[in-house]
């Protein structure tokens, strides 16, 4: 009997017991586990947790043109290229004094001399001639017409005007008005108007007209020189002249006349004196007028 109400006691507790466990205990208990074994693997790989979960990238800006690219320099502008065209030579000696000077040779000396300094200034230069030959005009133009952005500059020896004097002329397509400042210039025979000269009927340009459409760079030229001349030498104009030229009618690049005065000095050396100051004159006055600047008035 006591031994029967003990096994049935034994039950009951038993049966308690069971009841008094808290649910999926062991459920939980297993994810927990598994909790802690997933934390441990992130703290162990924290390389794998972040690509598990990739933060987002910032905002890239445009890309610069052209990147690595080197600048490329810019390139040099070519040299200013002067023809210089002594006048006259061969048995055409131009102007001649009585100390024995021809034009022709004073020319062409004091050409060389500018040459020389000119190229040391980073100008190339072109003579028309280097002995004492007579090219005709149309052959000096030819020379000229060779070259783009070029300037032309005739040189002659007067035979009046105060000695040591120098004036610039440019071309002038009618007839001058006045008296023709020196003799030794050749003039155009029979100059015609500007009016009777233009024909718009014709595309072609005469060799007799082709310095026309430069006279307006030819005359900004020749302002520039002449005021270089009045600083330089003493008693020299202001302004330049426009007289009918033969030596510049055919040139079709801007192209100016030079008169030194004059062909009276007592010796060669007092006009060759004047090619140093006269080269500082050209390069001062070419380069103005290569910016396209106006020249300023002393």
């Amino acid at each position: 009997m006591v031994r029967n109400f003990l096994l049935a006691l034994s039950i009951l507790l038993a049966a308690a017991l069971c009841l008094g466990t808290p649910p999926h205990a062991g459920e939980a208990s297993s994810l927990s586990r598994a909790g802690d074994l997933q934390a441990a693997q992130q703290n162990s790989l924290p390389g794998q947790a972040a690509a598990s979960h990739p933060e987002q990238a910032p905002p890239v800006g445009p890309a610069p043109a052209n990147p690595g690219a080197t600048p490329q320099p810019t390139a040099p502008s070519p040299p200013p290229i002067v023809v210089l065209d002594p006048a006259h030579g061969g048995t055409d000696t131009g102007a001649r004094g009585e100390n024995g000077l021809a034009e022709k040779d004073v020319v062409l000396q004091i050409a060389r001399t500018l040459q020389a300094q000119l190229i040391t200034h980073g100008f190339r230069v072109v003579m028309t001639r280097s002995d004492d030959s007579n090219p005709s005009y149309d052959e000096r133009a030819a020379i000229a017409n060779g070259y783009r952005n070029a300037v032309f500059i005739t040189l002659h020896v007067g035979s009046s005007g105060k000695i040591g004097t120098i004036r610039a002329f440019y071309d002038q397509f009618w007839p001058a008005t006045g008296a023709v400042p020196s003799s030794s210039l050749p003039l155009v025979p029979g100059a015609k108007s500007a009016a009777a000269a233009a024909n718009p009927g014709n595309l072609l340009i005469s060799w007799q007209e082709a310095q026309r459409p430069y006279v307006a760079d030819s005359q900004r030229l020749a302002d520039a020189l002449q005021l270089q001349f009045a600083q330089l030498f003493a008693g020299s104009p202001v302004t330049s002249s426009a007289v009918p030229l033969r030596d510049l009618r055919s040139v079709a690049n801007p192209a100016v006349a030079i008169d030194i005065s004059s062909i009276g000095a007592p010796s060669a050396e007092s006009l060759l004196e004047l090619s140093g100051p006269l080269s500082i004159a050209i390069e001062k006055a070419v380069a103005t007028f290569q910016r396209g600047q106006a020249p300023s008035k002393p």
